[in-house]
């Protein structure tokens, strides 16, 4: 009931109806059953392909039977990130919601804004009788943020849309034409364990804003993997280090906010002493971007096994080696990151290590070479490097028909002229239009802030925004 009466209320409400179901990545059996449900109350011919992916198709309105037919499309699965002082389940509970002035956020957890005000536009598009439109293939895929394999699995032939409007950015004065391609790099290995030797130390860092490791690589913000490494670092030369655990970030695609590493040293005082200083540097550094950074260094009384100093050195520097943030900035597109990496996990747990990064990129060169440099790294240091969930990039149209029909909309009914950009973020539309090569595809969404971290918001006059285009642009798609 606490979104009941902001406008556009049908969107709110089917936004809240959405959020009321449980929908982490790779687990949305119930939001998938809660889509089918959807479509086939409306008596809209409703189908789940092999994979999960939802798609209900929508006659045209009276008079618009001749015009081009439209795939609306949006993905189902959302970010699960809260903050460590909040109590809460994913899989069984739905997102509790507040207003605040013109936001709507959730309490300590991510909001699944992205992308569920795209899957509830889509879903009052659907149940409205008002509204005209061509004919419509809402197209609801699964698994966007941890693989894209819901867009992987769409094969040839089961859609018949000539244009493809994606409900997925986060700038209501943007329009997105082109995206970044994607690969997750792996590194792993087995240590084995041995008694500690040294005194034992707790290294917490806290406090971080995260945010999407795409849309927001660019910005400076602090990775807690990485601040942790720089830390850990200092033990090499004096402290001779036993890793005893590391437990750093979480998904690939946030930005990691909070890591803690388990050490023993040869000197606790002397190490937190010169720590300590470099904490201060570091804390220097992000005060202004970073506002909330925590960073705490204390002895503990762990007693659990550790690695040995060799191997533990290894780990340590392949940490302060590994490529994060902006690799390369793009020579043809301004302020447009071409390619980056994110250092999004670090678990170190029983001596068994993982490290999980992902690698973008709009050209699939470059992308490569963010991959092969974090490989070459990790195999010098003997670790083992795998590759996977590899996806290609969105390459822009500016002329599209599409394109210009909307910029002009835009232009119209707001009095500006919008951004027409690519984005550093992972959008569905170029696996898509790898089986729909014909296909005209456009990406634009309303405003949403803090995507992939609990402080992800979205905001209310934006959707109002984005409704009446959307309606706008629906009511005046070209002829066949």
């Amino acid at each position: 009931m606490v979104l009941s009466n902001i406008e556009p209320q049908i969107v709110w409400k089917n936004f809240s109806k959405l959020n009321a179901v449980p929908r982490p990545s790779k687990k949305e059996e119930k939001v998938i059953a809660f889509i089918k449900e959807f479509g086939e109350n409306l008596g809209l011919e409703t189908t789940v392909d092999e994979v999960g992916n939802v798609i209900i198709k929508k006659p045209a309105t009276p008079g618009m039977e001749n015009r081009k037919s439209v795939v609306l499309q949006s993905h189902l699965d959302m970010v699960c990130q809260k903050n460590n002082d909040i109590n809460f389940d994913f899989e069984t509970e739905g997102i509790k919601m507040e207003i605040d002035g013109d936001w709507v956020k959730a309490k300590g957890t991510t909001l699944g804004a992205d992308n569920g005000l795209g899957v509830a536009t889509i879903m009052s598009i659907l149940e409205s009788s008002d509204i005209p439109h061509p004919a419509l293939e809402a197209l609801f895929t699964i698994d966007e943020e941890t693989g894209m394999t819901g867009a992987l699995g769409l094969k040839p032939g089961q859609l018949t849309g000539e244009i493809l409007l994606n409900l997925d950015t986060e700038e209501d004065d943007e329009i997105d034409i082109g995206c970044a391609g994607g690969v997750d790099v792996t590194i792993s290995q087995t240590y084995t364990t041995e008694e500690v030797k040294g005194q034992i130390v707790r290294i917490e860092v806290k406090g971080l804003q995260g945010g999407h490791s795409g849309m927001d690589i660019h910005k400076g913000l602090g990775n807690s993997n990485i601040i942790l490494g720089r830390i850990l670092y200092k033990t090499i030369e004096k402290q001779n280090p036993q890793l005893i655990s590391i437990d750093g970030g979480g998904l690939r695609n946030a930005i990691p906010r909070e890591a803690v590493a388990i050490l023993s040293v040869r000197n606790a005082n002397e190490f937190i002493e010169e720590a300590t200083t470099l904490k201060k540097e570091i804390l220097e550094e992000f005060a202004t971007i970073e506002p909330s950074i925590q960073i705490n260094i204390e002895n503990s009384t762990n007693a659990e096994k550790a690695i040995s100093e060799e191997d533990s050195k290894k780990i340590i520097l392949v940490l302060k080696s590994l490529h994060n943030g902006v690799y390369r900035m793009s020579p043809d597109v301004k302020d447009l990151v071409e390619s980056s990496n994110n250092v999004a996990r670090v678990e170190l747990k029983g001596g068994d290590l993982r490290i999980l990064n992902l690698s973008r990129s709009s050209v699939d060169s470059s992308k490569d070479s963010v991959a092969e440099q974090l490989k070459s790294v990790s195999e010098l240091a003997g670790m083992n490097v795998e590759f996977s969930g590899s996806y290609p990039g969105w390459k822009p149209k500016p002329g599209s028909e599409i394109v210009q029909l909307m910029e002009k909309i835009y232009e119209n009914k707001f009095n500006e002229k919008p951004e027409v950009v690519a984005c550093h973020a992972g959008l569905e539309c170029g696996i898509i239009g790898a089986n729909y090569p014909e296909m005209e595809m456009v990406s634009f969404g309303p405003t949403i802030k803090g995507a992939h971290s609990p402080d992800e918001r979205a905001n209310i006059p934006s959707a109002q925004k984005f409704w009446s285009f959307l309606k706008d642009i629906l009511a005046q798609i070209p002829q066949k």
